[in-house]
């Protein structure tokens, strides 16, 4: 799964790099493909471009699910390990008399 991530742009360069901060780290992106992005406004960075302008809330919003990620990810791998379990309880074995 590839995923874009909001980023803040803090400064530009002359050749149309950018320092942006993604999540607290800082990160030097390419604008080429976002030629009208300014100091302030956030982009989707994905491959090291800034890909697409997005509006501040869209990019809070975005960041809230991803900081959420890690959380929703223990919650589905515990899941995922509950139903393996009873699958395996639910399975007979040779030991017990069940057919194989």
């Amino acid at each position: 799964m590839c995923l874009a991530v909001p980023g803040k742009i803090l400064q530009i360069n002359p050749l149309g790099r950018a320092t942006v901060d993604m999540l607290g780290a800082q990160r030097e992106v390419s604008l080429r493909l976002v030629p009208t992005a300014q100091v302030d406004d956030y982009v989707l960075v994905h491959a090291g471009f800034g890909i697409q302008v997005i509006d501040p809330a869209e990019a809070e919003e975005t960041l809230r699910l991803v900081r959420e990620l890690p959380d929703l990810f223990d919650e589905d791998l515990a899941q995922a390990e509950a139903v393996e379990e009873r699958a395996a309880q639910a399975e007979p074995s040779l030991d017990d008399g069940g057919a194989a």
